[in-house]
């Protein structure tokens, strides 16, 4: 006989069957229960110690998670589960790992009694279809216009979070964010999209109350010659390039023969010539303010403040385009490709400020902004990364709203309403599926449960009230 191939090293450890089923759910468990006591209006906050030595105090589930150091692989792609619903919902990451949690724990009996894990998933994905089903059945309709609603729906939903303390400063800053980028994409549907056309700026100094959505963009930067450039401009044309005013540098290995003397200054007033036409051809369209991604050089600086244009160099792609959507003008690669059509008229206000020790560059006052910043003061900067965590939230939520205007009741009563329905559904399941598709129902109670634990109330007694008043038909 053939002696064994050995494929993995000597000191790796291979293992399978049930042993490793109980190993990954306790793992999950384990995750789990690190942020359970994160969740409800009760809420404890966490303090951790990030990678870099900072320190990190949030009850936020996704926050917590990622900043833990776990070698287990189940453990792991509960963290992946977290983040994802961090990208894909924007909140609810705390109880999407309770819930997944808990998944896992009410599927050991199941496989205690040697059932396949592929018959426990069959039965979890029917489980889902009959859960979604429920929760549409149960959903109400929003009207994303009514001001109180929206403010009552997105406090509701930081409430459980560390700013619910400041009132409605929050919420309303997310409203007004959410609702300046929203787009109308058809009949009753608008698209919002807070990663591109939303900047949060933390700036510490002043109150928390001073926060506030500008009717526009801001950017921590001066103009290029603060002497020579005007820093308040009313009603400033603005053009936007994502090209170098700048010679351009040769290539590797360029060699320059200069036989004369003169040859020297001929190089320079080419090099003058070059700039100078290209300033001409953004000159002819009598701009107030120009903005690049790229570098800008002296000649440049030299001609344009000379014609009394304010201009900033090295700007960021995105807020570049942030500038464009609101001051309604075209990022251009080439200078002689410009239109009247490009430049930005929309602007009703180019100042530079200083705040603290930095200079801010604000285009406010935007006619019809598409893109905002929302402009966040407080005393140190940990009570400002708690407060755009928590403000990332709320903006989640009212995106979620405007684009789907639908509301199930919270506070667990979703998720004891679909434990109910799925437990008087599960009789009619045939075949083997049926206990996993039970033990998927009583899964759901994980969430009121752990509210009510967290609120310091007897589980039993709350959760035996509730359905003997019917509550959870």
């Amino acid at each position: 006989m053939h002696a064994p191939v050995l494929v993995l090293k000597d000191s790796l450890k291979c293992e399978s069957g049930s042993k490793v089923h109980h190993a990954n759910i306790q793992a999950s468990k384990s995750v789990a229960d690190i942020i359970r006591t994160t969740l409800g209006p009760r809420s404890m906050l966490k303090m951790l110690l990030d990678a870099g030595g900072g320190i990190v105090v949030t009850n936020d589930g996704n926050a917590i998670l990622r900043e833990l150091d776990l070698s287990h692989p189940a453990a792991k792609s509960m963290i992946e589960l977290s983040r994802t619903q961090d990208e894909e919902v924007g909140d609810g990451t705390t109880s999407v790992i309770i819930l997944a949690g808990e998944m896992l724990h009410v599927s050991e009996a199941c496989i205690e009694k040697n059932y396949h894990p592929s018959v426990i998933c069959r039965a979890y994905n029917q489980a889902l279809e009959d859960a979604i089903a429920v929760l549409d059945k149960i959903a109400m309709s929003v009207d994303v216009n009514d001001r109180p609603a929206m403010l009552g729906l997105v406090k509701s939903c930081i409430a459980t979070k560390f700013t619910s303390q400041f009132g409605d400063l929050i919420a309303d800053l997310a409203i007004d964010a959410t609702m300046t980028v929203g787009v109308d994409v058809g009949p009753g549907l608008r698209e919002v999209d807070i990663k591109k056309y939303i900047k949060v700026e933390k700036v510490p100094g002043c109150q928390l109350e001073d926060s506030r959505v500008l009717k526009g963009v801001m950017i921590n930067k001066d103009v290029v010659a603060p002497g020579k450039m005007r820093r308040k401009i009313l009603n400033p044309r603005i053009i936007l390039l994502g090209c170098p005013l700048e010679y351009k540098k040769g290539e590797n290995q360029t060699n320059a023969e200069l036989v004369k003397e003169e040859d020297w200054g001929v190089l320079l007033k080419m090099e003058e010539e070059y700039i100078e036409n290209l300033c001409a051809q953004i000159l002819k369209f009598k701009p107030d303010l120009v903005i690049t991604e790229k570098g800008l050089g002296d000649l440049a600086c030299h001609f344009l403040s000379k014609a009394g244009v304010s201009t900033i160099r090295r700007l960021r792609k995105t807020d570049n385009n942030r500038i464009a959507k609101a001051c309604g003008a075209v990022v251009l690669n080439k200078p002689d490709e410009l239109q009247e059509s490009d430049v930005g008229t929309g602007a009703g206000l180019f100042e530079v400020r200083k705040i603290g020790d930095e200079f801010f560059a604000f285009i406010d006052n935007c006619k019809v902004p598409k893109a905002c910043t929302v402009l966040l003061r407080g005393a140190s900067k940990d009570l400002l990364n708690e407060v755009e965590r928590n403000l990332q939230d709320a903006m989640s939520v009212a995106q979620n709203i405007i684009e789907n205007p639908k509301l199930v009741p919270s506070g667990g009563a979703s998720e004891l309403t679909v434990s109910a329905t799925l437990k008087q559904k599960s009789s009619s399941v045939e075949g083997i599926e049926k206990w996993p598709y039970e033990a998927a129902a009583i899964a759901f109670e994980a969430i009121p449960r752990t509210l009510a634990q967290n609120c310091g109330v007897n589980v039993i007694r709350t959760m035996t009230a509730l359905q003997g008043k019917d509550m959870v038909k």
